[in-house]
């Protein structure tokens, strides 16, 4: 039966595998960015916290693009298990360090899809896959900046409570 499913789908089984594994993969960005907040929300830094709820729910709904499009196209996504999220953190600079850490690897792992989506002419997936490498453009320019203002600002004294209140004010403008 499932031979008979995957003739009538375009989804190749080895797309079908990696794009799971990159729903796996924003989940546990999700669950990592709400550890984060929750770390955040825990040790005072309020505007970072809400930024981290705010990149937790963003990679949730990266996820679920991801997971609707792999069942829309005649696929089988499956819903991923999430262990091993760190829940304490050294600094509110450690924090954003773990983020971009996070980002690069996600960007890493997208670029990996699309080409295993060139290489097997799978154009559909590669197009669909577009927005998701746009976004983490902005996604890493967001965390290079947070961690520019821990080297401006410094985290002496009132710093990182200034870093923390800079936060909000981070934006990319360059689409």
């Amino acid at each position: 039966m499932r031979d008979i499913v995957r003739q009538k789908t375009s989804l190749t089984e080895e797309i079908e595998i990696i794009l799971n594994e990159q729903i796996k993969l924003e989940a546990k960005a999700s669950a990592l960015y709400l550890a984060m907040a929750s770390w955040c929300d825990q040790h005072g830094f309020l505007y970072s916290s809400e930024f981290f709820y705010k990149q937790s729910g963003e990679e949730r709904e990266h996820m679920l693009k991801i997971f609707k499009y792999v069942n829309d196209v005649g696929g089988k996504a499956f819903s991923p298990e999430v262990a091993g999220i760190p829940q304490d953190f050294d600094s509110l600079k450690s924090v954003f360090v773990g983020g971009l850490e996070q980002e690069i690897a996600n960007t890493q792992a997208l670029n990996r899809v699309v080409d295993l989506c060139y290489k097997v002419k799978d154009y559909t997936t590669a197009h669909f896959m577009q927005w998701f490498l746009k976004e983490q453009i902005e996604e890493e320019f967001i965390f290079r900046r947070a961690l520019e203002l821990f080297e401006v600002i410094g985290e002496e004294g009132v710093g990182t409570y200034m870093i923390d209140k800079k936060i909000p004010d981070i934006k990319y403008t360059h689409e």
